[in-house]
């Protein structure tokens, strides 16, 4: 893992035409596992690189080990030179609104008579069908798809904290691409991978439709389901601070009993199995909550982790930046802000043979890589300098 070509993608070129955090993550995902990502931008940049609020770490975060090209695609000469680019390519990735790469004449199948083996990713808001004219965003269709249903109160649906469809989404994406390339190897034929936040979505909340499925009753709300586990929720403990504590099994309900001194919960028959305990949480959990109230977090973490109970400590995302275990394995890399400033993001989850696949090109700077990679596709100097002035495409 210390070399490049040792990562798995290495040698597989990948054009991308994508912004926002979908088919970003599409590439991100690739690119960290070795492949060459080119990404395609505006004269005037991919307007992640200007967000605010929660937009503002969207770019430094989905778009580092890519390589950064800037070509006006409004004329022909911009899209000549992508054409030159993606004749060298693999995969091509690209997260427009429905027919506006066919406008370009950079559409699958017009791509495919040119190479047959190429892989082309479309990452939309609807596979084909009835939906697959509307204008959809994350929190779309986590409306439309049940997940704010399920995360909020009843009556008050409420959106995940993350942008999880558009992060998934640009995973199955990666995941197709990846699919596609083996097939590729067995047929020597290219294919078209499409990947859609709403039909992600609905595979989110499938546990909920086959609970529906098997039981004949709707779901509720995650904070008024009935749980599966007796014990498994958020405790107000002493000064106010709060923990997640849980034991969701019967040998962990025993284990938790003795070790915080309830022994006589033990004798109970109507906490006799976890069926039970939830039966029972009605008059159980205060009792619970009250026993454990006056004891500091800090002392119920190191009380839950020496028994080898599951606990977590209620954390802010910025806080994950001083964790101690991300920390110590390397799961924070350092990582060049849209502003030139430094600090540290989170790598994929995953190691391959012991190691974290890295950064190795930082988020690339606007056009970053324009002239190097026209060269290479056969552009001369004085071609590049004419594209320059006529603004066709920008950059170093």
């Amino acid at each position: 893992m210390s070399e490049p070509n040792a990562l798995p993608y290495a040698g597989i070129r990948v054009i991308e035409f994508t912004h926002m955090v979908m088919g970003p993550t599409c590439g991100m995902l690739l690119g960290d596992l070795g492949a060459e990502v080119i990404k395609i931008e505006p004269i005037e940049g991919d307007n992640t690189r200007r967000l605010l609020g929660s937009g503002s770490g969207f770019f430094p975060m989905f778009n580092r080990n890519k390589k950064s090209i800037a070509l006006d695609l409004k004329q022909p000469d911009g899209v000549e030179a992508a054409l030159r680019l993606i004749a060298t390519a693999d995969i091509v990735s690209e997260n427009f609104k429905p027919g506006t790469m066919k406008k370009l004449g950079l559409d699958y199948d017009s791509l495919k008579a040119l190479n047959p083996s190429l892989i082309y990713v479309s990452h939309k808001g609807f596979l084909p069908g009835p939906y697959d004219h509307r204008t959809a965003l994350d929190e779309v269709v986590q409306m439309m798809g049940g997940l704010a249903y399920m995360t909020g109160r009843q009556g008050d649906p409420l959106r995940a904290g993350a942008s999880v469809n558009d992060i998934m989404g640009g995973m199955f994406g990666a995941i197709g691409a990846m699919a596609a390339l083996r097939q590729r190897e067995i047929t020597g034929k290219g294919c078209e991978v499409q990947s859609a936040l709403f039909e992600n979505n609905v595979f989110l909340v499938a546990q909920h439709m086959m609970q529906f499925a098997a039981t004949g009753r709707a779901a509720d709300p995650m904070p008024s389901r009935i749980s599966a586990w007796a014990v498994y929720d958020v405790f107000t403990v002493k000064d106010g601070e709060q923990i997640f504590l849980a034991a969701v099994s019967d040998k962990q309900w025993a284990i938790f009993c003795k070790a915080f001194g309830l022994e006589e919960l033990l004798a109970d028959p109507r906490l006799k199995t976890n069926n039970d305990r939830v039966l029972a949480r009605e008059w159980m959990m205060p009792l619970l909550r009250s026993h454990l109230a006056g004891r500091s977090a800090a002392e119920l973490s190191a009380v839950f982790e020496a028994n080898e109970l599951p606990f977590a400590p209620i954390t802010r995302p910025h806080e994950l930046f001083d964790d101690p275990h991300l920390n110590a394995t390397g799961g924070l890399a350092p990582i060049r802000m849209n502003d030139g400033s430094a600090s540290k993001a989170p790598l994929m989850p995953l190691t391959l043979d012991g190691e974290r696949p890295g950064i190795r090109l930082q988020p690339p700077l606007l056009g970053e890589h324009t002239s190097a990679l026209l060269r290479e596709v056969g552009y001369g100097e004085a071609e590049i300098a004419a594209l320059k002035a006529r603004q066709v495409t920008a950059g170093d």
